[in-house]
Parts: C-alpha cells; structure tokens; sequence
C-alpha cells in the first residue's frame, strides 16, 4: 500500500494523479474548509465535502456513505477505478485519513490511494504553487465494492468487551479518553469504552511539518501504549475521523487495511 506521498513528489505528478483537499474542521473551530478551499487550494484539486458525503439515513455525524451515492459521486466527479488519488487536508485532525479510508471502503485499488504527507501546511511553508480555479471533470463511471470488514458497529464493540478478539484503539486525547474532560457534544458522557487502549492521533505526527513520524517511531509508539500492531486492531474516536489516523499509521507499520468503528463515542457515549 502507497499510503503517502510527499510534498515533492506530488508536485512532480501533478498531471497524472486526482487530488482532493479533505478538509474538515471541528464545528468549534470557527473555521470553513469549502472556503478555504475556494481562496486556495492545489492546483487541479476538487472539494471534498465528508458531511455532504456521509450518510444521511442517521443522526450520527460523518458515517459512511450508501454504496450507491458513492457510486454516484465519485462518477459525476469524473473519478475512475484506475485513477491514483491523492488526498490532502489543512485540517488540524488530519481528516485526509478519513476519506483515505473511506475509498478503500469502497474498493478503489490500495496502491492507488495516498495521503500527502504534510498535508496543505506543508505544501504552504514549501512555497509551492497553488490556485483559486476550480476544475470540472468529464464523468465517469465508477464501481464500488463495499468492505463490511473494515467497518464495526456498536454491537461488535460491546460483544468484544467480553470476547476480546480485537484490541480497540482510542485516538482521542488522553483527558478525555481518562473522562477528565467533557465532551463538547453536550448528549455524551465523559470517559471510554471498556476495554480499550489509548493512542492520541496528535503523538504520531512531527509537530515542525506536520508530516507522519518514522515507521520505528509509529511501531515504539504503538509499544509503549501495549498495542502489538500484529494483533488484530480497531480503531474509534470522537466521530470516526481520527480514528482514521490511527488507521493508516497501522497501515504503514503492519500493511494491513484499517478497522475502524464508524459510530465511535458518538454512538456509544450517549447519556
């Protein structure tokens, strides 16, 4: 798996690749992705909107997509089965994971789905070039296979406080996986789900560039919090976006594709 691609090699195969800027904000942020989007972005890039792409059959925030409307998007977006994607984010929550995620949900080829390393921040501090024009792209026909694999729901996650056939790995921070800070969502409790581990997404990434740190790094992280990356690993979050980070670090280090519980504490914290 190409889980990332640098900053300069993006640059160079600018022509051969379709970019998405992932960007999403946590509603506190004060912060408008689209917009930012619309004033900046990499050349050639398009929008991707994760609320406006999630599933709407739910009150959960960001779950996965129906199979169908992803078909459908990804069609009217020009996007083929062949097309290498390249997913960048200037998001504080790394949220280019989440749609990496979600593409290999859906089927598209693992070789052909990367992250940039570093994200829209890095590229900035690069000086390299980027735009205000938006372009459109011929449809296409896209097909896509759902992975039920990669995917837990909230009984799986309850079943497993007992049968423990996976190792569940938080990626919130360490006050409120301990229950030591609230959550900003009013409707849920404080603290964890029995049983799991805690990783915050924020100790795999170099604070200077913002790029993933070494895979011996991510592998020592993963040691010290007593996670063995050969185990079977889930991973779940606040809402199923940081999870996602978690989730390709674990790529990176063991090849595997993630798992990850799309409810996270959204589902299974409320009061």
């Amino acid at each position: 798996m190409k889980n990332l691609v640098s900053t300069d090699w993006l640059e160079e195969n600018l022509e051969k690749v379709r970019v998405f800027d992932g960007s999403w904000h946590l509603p506190n942020s004060n912060r408008n992705a689209l917009e930012e989007y619309k004033s900046s972005h990499i050349r050639n890039s398009i929008f991707f909107d994760i609320e406006k792409h999630s599933n709407k059959n739910t009150n959960l925030p960001h779950m996965l997509p129906e199979k169908n409307y992803w078909e459908k998007t990804m069609s009217e977006l020009g996007v083929k089965n062949s097309d290498h994607i390249i997913i960048y984010d200037n998001s504080d929550v790394i949220s280019s994971c989440r749609v990496w995620y979600t593409f290999l949900y859906f089927n598209h080829n693992p070789n052909l789905i990367s992250v940039l390393d570093g994200g829209f921040k890095k590229w900035l501090k690069e000086r390299k070039k980027t735009t205000k024009n938006i372009v459109k792209f011929k449809k296409s026909s896209y097909l896509a296979r759902e992975h039920s694999s990669l995917v837990l729901n909230k009984e799986q996650v309850v079943s497993n406080i007992n049968s423990k056939s996976f190792e569940l790995v938080d990626a919130r921070g360490r006050e409120r996986f301990s229950g030591q800070q609230a959550e900003a969502r009013k409707e849920l409790k404080s603290g964890n789900i029995e049983g799991s581990k805690n990783i915050p997404y924020t100790e795999l990434i170099n604070s200077d560039d913002h790029t993933f740190k070494k895979k011996d790094e991510l592998i020592s992280i993963f040691e010290k919090n007593k996670i063995d990356p050969n185990k079977k690993i889930a991973f779940t979050c606040g809402s199923g976006i940081t999870a996602c980070v978690l989730g390709l670090t674990n790529s990176i280090i063991s090849g595997k594709k993630p798992i990850v519980y799309d409810g996270s504490w959204a589902e299974y914290g409320i009061k």
